[in-house]
């Protein structure tokens, strides 16, 4: 397996070694420290003992080897043996069966013999002021025993360490596997057609739900824009074919007449269908623009309530021109993150189609606030309204109230106002309870 270690079994087992060194290095210090004061509790043993035979034996070498004999005839010397040699190393008392430093101190490693067997002690060597040497030895096997147990209990430690690691890394390996597996069969069933195939939530809301719950958004987004981009299609090919048809009618006229007249009002009518098919097309492509999010890069801080304020005032004589009556409540100090440009065509739309669509007389009410974390512009009339049906799917393309079919226009404001408010993490709605108005959410800075 190719560099396995950027795998979650190789990364889990590389933590997981890492733990055991660490124990190991525990181990060690631990190993080293206790055998260090085992030794330095034998060699305080041995000096005690050195200083009781001394005191013991005040009258000078003779007294020290009284005591040696004393203490080797009650077999109470409890692993320690002795072994006192005059000047010339010529032995005075004592049974240890080991050579007698000339140099006084310890010797950490004093080879003997017991019983024909070789062993190994721990020994201090003392000069006595006749020239006689004592020396008092503790055989090292307790220590031995003990160092043996240790270097076990810190090998199984290691080893248990290392096992349960291993099967740590696999256990958690083989849970991710079998995440990311799912996301892998949701992803290629997505790839053989099957949009609406999602990841699989377990509702534990771990870091897999986290990603999965991303995942799903962003297909959900994927769906809507196909979605999208069918109806666009279907929209197109059923709205455009009218204008299409007069256009063709209009120049197959002016090629079946010799008259010049005739001619020429045919030409100047397909030139106007012309004109209109593409006002048409760049509505679809701004609309598309603003639907492809590439506006939220140049998303700044904008005063909305200032906006909405100076756009209300350019209108105002548009609508009195118009016999509408214009009113509004914006409140202050309302900012937002979104591109102005923007936000200024999403009012500019609404103000259009309530002069386009509403009776002379029709009393428009611009309103700006506050509702929680969010801002609501909603721009309303008493005029006619339209149906509930009708108000379900008017932000569809190409989508016009049966009341608006006398008007001028291609049923494409109301989706740029949709798009722009998508745009900047709103909403837009209808409500037809009391009055006819349209809601725009957007969230508040």
């Amino acid at each position: 397996m190719k560099r396995w270690w950027r795998g979650t079994f190789g990364l889990v087992a590389i933590v997981a070694f890492g733990f055991a060194l660490a124990t190991l290095a525990i181990g060690v210090v631990a190993f080293e420290t206790t055998h260090e004061a085992l030794e330095q509790q034998l060699d305080h043993r041995i000096a005690a003992e050195t200083q009781a035979l001394i005191d013991e034996g005040d009258d000078g070498p003779t007294g020290i080897a009284a005591a040696i004999r004393r203490r080797e005839a009650a077999r109470s010397t409890a692993s320690l043996a002795y072994v006192l040699v005059d000047a010339a190393g010529r032995r005075v008392a004592g049974r240890l069966d080991a050579p007698v430093p000339t140099k006084p101190g310890y010797v950490e490693l004093l080879p003997y013999t017991e019983a024909g067997e070789r062993r190994i002690a721990q020994s201090l060597t003392t000069i006595l002021p006749s020239g006689h040497r004592l020396l008092v030895a503790a055989d090292r096997a307790v220590i031995d025993e003990i160092d043996v147990t240790l270097l076990r209990l810190f090998a199984g430690a290691f080893g248990a360490m290392l096992l349960l690691g291993i099967a740590a890394a696999w256990i958690v390996g083989a849970v991710t596997r079998a995440r990311l597996a799912r996301i892998d069969r949701t992803a290629l069933a997505i790839i053989d057609g099957d949009l609406a195939r999602r990841v699989p939530v377990t509702g534990s809301g771990d870091e897999f739900d986290g990603v999965a719950a991303t995942l799903n958004r962003m297909l959900d987004r994927i769906g809507g824009l196909m979605d999208n981009l069918r109806q666009v299609s279907s929209d197109v090919a059923h709205d455009l074919r009218t204008p299409l048809t007069r256009l063709h009618n209009r120049l197959d006229e002016a090629l079946a007449s010799d008259d010049r007249a005739i001619q020429l009002v045919a030409i100047e009518a397909a030139a106007a269908e012309a004109r209109d098919l593409l006002e048409i097309f760049a509505a679809l492509l701004r609309i598309a623009e603003v639907e492809g999010m590439s506006a939220r890069a140049h998303f700044t801080d904008v005063s909305l309530s200032a906006l909405v304020t100076d756009l209300i005032e350019v209108y105002r004589p548009a609508m009195e021109a118009s016999g509408h009556r214009l009113e509004s409540a914006i409140a202050p100090g309302i900012v937002v993150q979104g591109d102005r440009r923007l936000l200024q065509r999403l009012l500019s739309n609404l103000l259009d189609n309530a002069i386009a669509h509403t009776p002379v007389g029709t009393k428009v009410t611009v309103a700006l606030e506050r509702t929680g974390a969010s801002v609501r512009l909603r721009v309303a009339d008493d005029g006619p309204g339209v149906s509930p049906e009708a108000a379900a799917i008017l932000f569809q393309r190409f989508t016009r109230a049966d009341s608006s079919r006398s008007t001028t226009g291609h049923g494409l404001g109301l989706t740029m106002v949709s798009a722009i408010a998508a745009a900047h993490d709103g909403t837009a709605s209808v409500t037809t309870d009391t009055e006819f108005a349209i809601m725009v959410d957007i969230r508040a800075t």
